[in-house]
């Protein structure tokens, strides 16, 4: 029996039934603007189920979905923003993508890696779950196996369920993707950061002309010897039910040149698996985390024109920019291109600890902030024949908006568990009827535990603590500002009584609706 099968549905009522077919407990703010656009968003549901039921018919399936989350690329980093060939970073094929697509100015992730994989997997912010930080070698924390993930709800609908990149949501089996509803997974473990570990220290030990970055590390048998903590196994094969084995070959040893193996092998095996599922007749559920990280480059691409070739990370977004050509080229040939929908996301802001080898931004803050800078992210979704192209909205998006939203898509909104608060909005009606149609109006910012940031409408709040009796908040309009470069309190003063019922809404829902213990990432044999 599925995870699914196990959950008992709360009995809690909410003020009304969510439109859309949804059975999902949301926060609060949702349902009165729900409440205020019942009329119009009942007409709009009708609208997407037509267009969605004529594609059913048309491919006698539900559509695929593809997501594939990028690392640490900064609002502004892709040409679509002004970046691209303009700052060494050439993206040509993912502009075109946005052109023909919808390229969204205001979408959202969480702060940082790992709890934006907790978002897109689990539709909630990860302050509920329990993970509260991003994973490092060696912890045993990691996504609890009481998380419902997309994978699952997927596999119920029909789906096969894949995921390739980036896990980083815990190194045991019981946090594994092919524990966690992925019937196949090539994943990494970590970050990229330990990939330049041992590298590091072996520069370090011969004449050259710069510092390494991770040049104090002992050495991979030093470190186990003092730790504990063995990173000979970099990343694994699993498949549902089968367990997993270690990756072979330079894409699962950790070193400079594991990403680019790894990406490369990614994109190999991802073509041939749609080529194969194209032929079945259940629709498919790829997660692609992409390694095109700032840590080591692409050798292949560093010298190419128009590559700033001192910034690792450009030269890996020319081959991620590729190896996205070839997926999209693949859906075309294969004439699938309409019924498959394919977004792309940031996990967060550019990282600048190792600049110029990083990513970019043109808002104030980065990785690890929830400045708008840290948050707010390229973010875009193409579906030829469903999706308008050329359109830019300003609808305000968030990577848990995914979640909902392939849910409804795939047919199975009616099986979100609500006995726990999905932070995630259907956002079908933004993707198929275009700007105006989104359905959040707000968002909160959350700093691991801690809720650093609010946003309404235009306005976001900074939460600061309190001075002399005065509430402590700093007022942006981040439509008309959106580097965030003249907050204050005071011509702000009129949010004060409307944040503080704001806030107070979504924090008596957590009394109803309590965050996970921590306790239930760890690993259970610890």
């Amino acid at each position: 029996m599925s995870k699914i099968s196990h959950i008992v549905l709360s009995a809690v009522i909410c003020s009304m039934v969510p439109l859309g077919g949804m059975a999902a407990q949301f926060d609060a703010p949702y349902y009165a603007l729900e409440k205020r656009h019942k009329e119009l968003w009942t007409k709009q549901d009708q609208q997407v189920e037509e267009k969605l039921a004529a594609l059913e018919e048309k491919y006698g399936k539900k559509p695929n979905i593809i997501y594939i989350l990028t690392d640490d690329i900064g609002w502004g980093e892709l040409g679509w923003q002004g970046g691209g060939k303009h700052r060494g970073t050439p993206t040509p094929t993912l502009d075109t993508m946005a052109k023909e697509g919808m390229r969204f100015w205001s979408a959202y992730a969480e702060p940082s890696c790992t709890p934006t994989r907790i978002a897109i997997n689990t539709g909630r912010h990860p302050v509920r779950t329990g993970l509260l930080s991003v994973l490092w070698p060696g912890q045993p924390e990691g996504l609890s196996p009481n998380e419902v993930t997309i994978a699952e709800l997927l596999s119920e609908a029909g789906y096969h369920t894949a995921m390739w990149g980036k896990w980083h949501l815990g190194d045991e089996p019981e946090h594994a993707p092919e524990n966690q509803g992925y019937d196949y997974a090539y994943y990494g473990l970590f970050n990229g950061a330990p990939d330049a570990w041992q590298d590091s220290h072996d520069l370090y030990d011969v004449p050259s002309p710069v510092k390494a970055a991770f040049h104090e590390f002992p050495g991979y048998e030093e470190y186990a010897a003092r730790t504990g903590i063995d990173l000979s196994i970099a990343g694994y094969v699993g498949e549902k039910g089968k367990g997993r084995k270690p990756i072979e070959g330079p894409a699962g040893k950790l070193g400079f040149d594991r990403q680019e193996a790894f990406e490369n092998e990614t994109n190999s095996q991802m073509i041939g698996y749609i080529e194969e599922k194209a032929k079945s007749d259940k629709p498919f559920f790829i997660y692609w985390a992409s390694y095109a990280l700032q840590i080591t480059g692409s050798k292949e691409h560093q010298n190419d024109p128009g590559v700033d070739r001192s910034n690792a990370q450009a030269s890996m977004m020319v081959l991620h920019n590729k190896h996205v050509g070839n997926l999209l080229s693949k859906l075309r040939e294969l004439e699938i291109a309409e019924n498959t929908l394919v977004v792309w996301w940031s996990d967060n802001g550019p990282m600048y600890a190792f600049y110029p080898t990083s990513g970019y931004t043109l808002l104030r803050g980065a990785k690890g902030d929830v400045l708008e800078g840290g948050v707010r992210v390229p973010g875009m979704a193409w579906w030829p024949g469903m999706i308008e192209p050329d359109q830019d909205p300003n609808d305000m998006i968030h990577v848990t908006d995914l979640f909902t939203t392939a849910a409804r898509i795939a047919g199975v909104a009616d099986t979100i568990p609500n006995d726990r608060i999905t932070d995630g909005i259907d956002q079908t009606t933004l993707f198929l009827l275009g700007e105006g149609a989104g359905r959040r109006n707000y968002m909160f910012h959350y700093s691991g535990p801690v809720l650093g940031a609010v946003r309404y409408e235009d306005f976001k709040i900074h939460i600061k603590p309190a001075h002399g009796g005065l509430p402590g908040m700093d007022f942006y309009n981040v439509k008309r500002d959106p580097g965030e470069k003249y907050g204050a309190l005071y011509p702000g003063l009129f949010t004060v009584a409307p944040t503080q019922k704001f806030i107070g809404s979504h924090n008596e829902l957590i009394k109803k609706f309590p965050h996970r213990d921590p306790a239930e990432s760890r690993a259970q044999h610890e």
